[in-house]
């Protein structure tokens, strides 16, 4: 009878601890990723975890993820970014027009140092965020339409500035921004690890980020508290923007050219990132580490899939079925709450 008592006592133990961690949304999402490195690491033969491979793969994870941050600050708020992929797009065919040295592509004459190319397509990135918040609070556009709007817009005008060419030698001072490491870390790594760490202390260690989720969770109350609600949100698409740039600036960096595909699809990678790290589309819910491992659970997939010779077509129905599914979860948390 005492050994029985033990069992179930050690059982109710064992149970007691499942439910603490099931009910952690990032513990859950730690064994999703877990789970997922183990499945694609068999159906690639190993592959997958080959530290080349996986070196590759953080690379790629941190420019998604580093417009990933930026689209985080703006869903928390309870608004969406569709136009980071346009404002990436069109950053680094910008910045990379003023530096290269290629006959014909360099719209100013002659190529200037890449510290220039690099505070272009910041600073670009940084007031066409601006332009969205300040529409989208000022003038009461929705956040969808504004931002899709502008993603048109761009993807035009980065056809302007490229006309519809690829722009590349880049100068070689611009290598060891994409390409260098501290450590045996790629640097790409650490500026995302810098970005996601800042956005960290923000949401959870300033008044700012607080007003942030206060706003996403009931704009009026935040309001009516004294937040200016407009402000923050031209504050946030700004952030938004300036991360897109950041994201061109690492994938320019990275190949060391650009065509009107770059960065091609980040808008729903970002999104979808977002959303698999458990933060709420309707605002308000959610955090920063958990946005980390979406990114991460989002590159795994996409490399796997890339492995494995998945056509375009195939990685887009998984990746919308990966959106549909982390949406749906958030709208069964939010009723049961």
């Amino acid at each position: 009878m005492q050994g029985t008592g033990k069992y179930l006592s050690r059982r109710s133990k064992a149970r007691e601890i499942l439910q603490r961690i099931s009910r952690h949304e990032n513990a859950v999402l730690l064994v999703v990723m877990i789970g997922l490195i183990g499945v694609m690491s068999v159906v690639t033969q190993g592959v997958s975890i080959a530290r080349a491979n996986v070196s590759n793969m953080l690379v790629q994870s941190a420019v998604r993820g580093t417009a990933a941050i930026g689209q985080a600050f703006v869903i928390l708020t309870g608004g969406i970014d569709v136009s980071v992929g346009g404002i990436g797009l069109f950053c680094s065919l910008l910045g990379s027009a003023v530096i290269t040295s290629q006959t014909g592509r360099n719209i100013v004459g002659e190529p200037l140092p890449a510290f220039v190319g690099v505070a272009v397509m910041l600073l670009a990135g940084t007031g066409l965020g601006t332009v969205n918040g300040l529409v989208t609070s000022r003038v009461g556009i929705p956040a969808l339409v504004m931002t899709l709007g502008m993603w048109e817009i761009l993807k035009g005008a980065a056809f302007q500035v490229s006309g519809g060419m690829s722009i590349s030698r880049l100068p070689d001072s611009l290598t060891y921004l994409g390409k260098g490491d501290i450590g045996g870390v790629p640097i790409v790594v650490i500026i995302f690890i810098a970005v996601a760490a800042t956005g960290y202390f923000v949401l959870t260690h300033t008044t700012f980020g607080k007003n942030v989720y206060a706003v996403g969770g009931n704009p009026m109350s935040a309001w009516l508290s004294g937040i200016n609600v407009r402000n923050l949100n031209t504050v946030i698409y700004s952030i938004s923007g300036l991360l897109g740039g950041l994201a061109a600036v690492l994938i320019t960096a990275r190949i060391m050219s650009t065509s009107n595909q770059t960065l091609a699809g980040l808008e729903i990678d970002s999104i979808a990132s977002v959303c698999v790290g458990g933060i709420s589309l309707a605002g308000g819910r959610g955090n920063i580490i958990g946005v980390i491992i979406g990114v991460l659970i989002i590159g795994i997939a996409n490399n796997a899939m890339s492995i494995m010779g998945a056509t375009p077509d195939t990685q887009g129905i998984v990746k919308g079925t990966i959106i549909i599914v982390a949406v749906f979860i958030d709208y069964l948390r939010r009723h049961k709450a």
